[in-house]
C-alpha cells in the first residue's frame, strides 16, 4: 500500500505557512466577501473609531477632581496639581497632555463619559478586556465580540471593503466572529503587500487547502478596496500611534467604506513613574485624535463618525509606593465627532466611599455607552444584542 505520509505533511505545512501569513491580516471566518450593488443608507454609513487605551488608563488623572480633597490626599506624590488641570467645570479638568482636546470641549463636540465600569469587576487585564469586548456580565463568558453580534443582527453593506479594520494589533476584540469580514494590518502597504503573496492556485481535492484558497481570494478583494491612493493636508504626528491614525484615515479614505475601525495605544499599565509615562501617552492621544478629526473633516466624514475611547479597567484612587497606580475599576473615557453632544456624562465617582480593595464603584455601566452606539447611532436594536436593556446616553444627535 503507497505510503503518503510525506504528501500529507507537506500539505499540513503549507497549510499551516499560508495560515501564518494570513492571520495577520484577516479573518473572514466563513463568509465571503462578496459586493453587491446596493449603496450604504445615511445610517450603515455612519462609521464607528474605537481607540482601545491598553493596560488600563488611570482615570484620576484624566479628569481631575482637583476640588476634592480625598484626591489630593490619596495621591500626595502623583495628583495633578490645582493651576496645571485644564479646567472643564468648577470641579473636573483634564489632564495637562489633553490640552490640545479643548477647542473640541468649547466646539461642543467631545463628550467626556465618567465613572465607566460594569458591575462586579474584574481586574485581570485579559478577563476584563474579554468582558468590554464581548458586553458580557462579568460572570458570562461569551464567543463573539459585541460589535460581530451586532452585524450579525444588521449586516453592514456587501459594498464595504469590510466590515471592520483593525489597524495596530492583531486581535480582533468586539470584531471577533465567525461570520465578520475583518480585517487586521500594522498599515495599508503592509496589507497589500501580504495579500500578494494570496495567489490564485490549481483547484485541489484537499478541502483544507481549497479553504485557505477561498480565503485568499477574500484577502486579494479585500486588498484591492483597501488600496492607498490619498495624500492628506492634516499633519499626522510622529510614532506609532500617529501613524495608526494615518493608516486609519487612509483606510476610511477608500470609498467602498468600512464599518468599524479600531486603534490601540498601549502602555498603560502604570504600576510604577506613572507620572511621565501616562504624561507621554496621553499626548500621544490627544494629538492623535486632533490629526484624526482634521484628516476626517478633510474627508468630510466627521459629521458621521463617532470616536471612542475604551479600556479594561481604571486604576486604583490611591497611587502606591512606587510612584504609579495599581488595577482599578472605573475610568473615564471620550466620544468626539461632528454630531457628538459635548459634555459630562455619568458621575465622578465618590473617592470617600472605596471598597475593600481600596476602588470606587462605577457611575455608568459600559453598555449603556454600547446601547447608545447601537440604537442611537446605526438604529440597531441594542437589546438583542446585549443581552439586556440598559439605559441610552444622550451623546449624538439623530
Amino acid at each position: 500500500m503507497r505510503d503518503n505520509t510525506g504528501m500529507v505533511n507537506l500539505a499540513r505545512r503549507t497549510l499551516l505557512a499560508r495560515s501564518a501569513a494570513l492571520a495577520a491580516v484577516t479573518s473572514f471566518g466563513s463568509a465571503r466577501v462578496a459586493f453587491a450593488a446596493a449603496p450604504a443608507t445615511a445610517r450603515e454609513r455612519r462609521l464607528l473609531v474605537l481607540v482601545e487605551l491598553k493596560g488600563g488608563n488611570d482615570g484620576f488623572n484624566t479628569l481631575v477632581p482637583y476640588a476634592d480633597a480625598a484626591y489630593a490626599a490619596l495621591r500626595p506624590r502623583i495628583a495633578i496639581a490645582r493651576d496645571a488641570v485644564v479646567q472643564l467645570s468648577d470641579a473636573v479638568g483634564l489632564h495637562p497632555s489633553l490640552a490640545p482636546l479643548l477647542p473640541a470641549w468649547r466646539e461642543g463636540t467631545l463628550a467626556v463619559l465618567q465613572g465607566v465600569g460594569y458591575p462586579a469587576p474584574n481586574l485581570s487585564h485579559f478577563r476584563s478586556i474579554e468582558i468590554w469586548d464581548t458586553a458580557s456580565r462579568s460572570d458570562e463568558f461569551l464567543s463573539d465580540g459585541w460589535l460581530a453580534r451586532a452585524f450579525a443582527a444588521a449586516p453592514r453593506p456587501a459594498t464595504f471593503a469590510a466590515d471592520g479594520v483593525v489597524v495596530g494589533s492583531n486581535e480582533l476584540g468586539p470584531l471577533a466572529g465567525t461570520k465578520l469580514r475583518a480585517i487586521a494590518l500594522a498599515d495599508t502597504e503592509s496589507f497589500q503587500r501580504r495579500a500578494r503573496l494570496a495567489k490564485p492556485a490549481a483547484a485541489t481535492g484537499n478541502r483544507a487547502l481549497a479553504h485557505i484558497r477561498r480565503v485568499e481570494a477574500d484577502v486579494r478583494e479585500a486588498a484591492a478596496r483597501l488600496s492607498v491612493q490619498r495624500e492628506f493636508a492634516a499633519a499626522f504626528p510622529s510614532g506609532g500611534f500617529g501613524n495608526a491614525v494615518r493608516t486609519a484615515c487612509e483606510v476610511i479614505a477608500n470609498p467602498s467604506g468600512v464599518g468599524v475601525v479600531r486603534l490601540t495605544l498601549d502602555g498603560f499599565d502604570t504600576h510604577a513613574n506613572q507620572a511621565g509615562t501616562q504624561a507621554r501617552l496621553l499626548a500621544e492621544l490627544a494629538q492623535g485624535l486632533v490629526a484624526l478629526e482634521a484628516a476626517l473633516k478633510e474627508l468630510g466624514r466627521w459629521d458621521d463618525t463617532l470616536v471612542l475611547t475604551y479600556a479594561e479597567f481604571g486604576r486604583r484612587p490611591k497611587e502606591n509606593q512606587t510612584g504609579g497606580t495599581d488595577h482599578g475599576t472605573a475610568s473615564v473615557h471620550f466620544a468626539l465627532g461632528g454630531t457628538v453632544r459635548g459634555g459630562l456624562y455619568g458621575a465622578m465617582p465618590d473617592l470617600s466611599r472605596l471598597d475593600d480593595d481600596g476602588n470606587v464603584a462605577h457611575t455608568l455601566d459600559f453598555r449603556s455607552v454600547y446601547a447608545t452606539v447601537l440604537q442611537r447611532w446605526w438604529d440597531i436594536g441594542a437589546r438583542d444584542v446585549l443581552g439586556g436593556r440598559f439605559e441610552e446616553i444622550a451623546l449624538v444627535r439623530a
